[in-house]
């Protein structure tokens, strides 16, 4: 495993004392958890929001909304969804809620779905009360449409002024993530009633797509806001290895396919094998070999000791949490992280999601046919 900042002139001894001590973070885990399940008969579950009442909402790539209240898991699903096609990776994929739910209830949905020229990732909204949604709205479609059922994307997140992003992915056709005539392989910004921001980057560029708010993405499938600076930070697939962690910036672009840190599956370099280029981000990190990133939280809570401001990223591929502590909230000119630990490797699956509940525990999500929903426990 390699994980790596985008200082180029790192000191050899900062270098050293981060390799020892993720050597002794790995040999003597201070901060272990426990996975406690909760919940389980979960069908490939993607994504969760906690409401205000305690209910917990989980998606099901199928096609279904599940309802979970007082660790229990109701046998109807939500009624009311629009249209979804499950294909490939996609279906019913992530969450969220209006920042003022506990006013207007609307909930938005990730999904997969079909007309005639393919698939492609729509974001809805609906008014969500017991056990139904009503009023559902298409807020946006991705184009264009793929018979492919690779890289959908498919987080969702609302920023403090209240507007909603929604990632995507290239949907394996790479090159279009380089084209703003396209929405493939971007992240979109859009008002919470669908409508483009008017300083959306690409708003005035002849023939790029009004809602792209950055591009040069492979696969976006996690995303998050950071406590303290507001930035919304995303996770992204990697081909084979390369996985990365970037900090989102308006109309910047992330190079993919053009660089990377990953190679072609079976070996060899993606394109001109370049991993940076004038004009093109740099990662805060990535992985190398691949851990599949999917959902990701910043911890607030004060339920695991020395936590606070850690990332914390699902894994499928290693079946892991990665916890990554960062250095001193320092996230506009020094992206720079301290050390990662490795938390539940192949102990409870591929793990889809973690997010933090209002009472400060973290719950995580199997992708398994037979998913399951666990509380991680502090440990000493």
């Amino acid at each position: 495993m390699q994980i790596c900042t985008t200082r180029r002139k790192a000191n050899v001894k900062l270098a050293f004392a981060f390799f020892l001590s993720l050597l002794l973070v790995t040999a003597f885990p201070v901060n272990a958890v426990t996975a406690v399940k909760q919940v389980d008969e979960l069908e490939h579950p993607w994504g969760m929001v906690f409401l205000p009442d305690g209910e917990l909402l989980v998606s099901e790539r199928a096609g279904k909304l599940r309802r979970i209240q007082d660790n229990s898991l109701l046998p109807k699903p939500v009624s009311g969804l629009p249209e979804i096609a499950e294909q490939g990776q996609g279906g019913l994929l992530g969450l969220a809620l209006h920042p003022q739910f506990a006013q207007n209830r609307w909930l938005y949905l990730a999904y997969a779905a079909e007309d005639d020229d393919g698939y492609s990732t729509h974001l809805a909204r609906g008014r969500y009360q017991d056990g139904a949604l009503t009023q559902v709205e298409v807020l946006f479609a991705a184009t264009p449409q793929s018979f492919g059922g690779q890289h959908f994307g498919g987080r969702i997140a609302f920023d403090r002024a209240g507007y909603v992003y929604l990632t995507l992915g290239d949907r394996g056709e790479r090159d279009n993530s380089q084209m703003l005539e396209n929405h493939a392989g971007s992240v979109i910004r859009l008002h919470d009633d669908g409508r483009i921001p008017a300083d959306n980057p690409f708003v005035n560029t002849a023939g790029a797509q009004p809602e792209i708010y950055t591009y040069g993405h492979r696969n976006v499938q996690g995303i998050a806001l950071h406590p303290t600076t507001g930035q919304v930070w995303t996770g992204e697939h990697g081909p084979q290895g390369g996985d990365e962690i970037n900090i989102l910036h308006a109309g910047a672009n992330y190079g993919w396919p053009v660089i990377t840190y990953g190679e072609e599956y079976g070996g060899g370099e993606v394109g001109a094998g370049l991993t940076e280029k004038a004009g093109m981000e740099q990662p805060v990190l990535y992985w190398t070999p691949s851990i599949a990133p999917a959902g990701m939280t910043f911890y607030t809570g004060d339920k695991y000791p020395g936590w606070q401001g850690n990332l914390l990223v699902s894994a499928l591929k290693f079946a892991l949490i990665s916890r990554v502590t960062l250095d001193g909230n320092r996230y506009v000119d020094e992206n720079r992280y301290v050390d990662e630990e490795r938390l539940l490797e192949d102990e409870i699956g591929r793990i889809r999601d973690i997010q933090q509940a209002p009472d400060g525990y973290l719950y995580v999500l199997t992708d398994e046919s037979d998913g399951a929903l666990y509380r991680l426990e502090p440990g000493s």
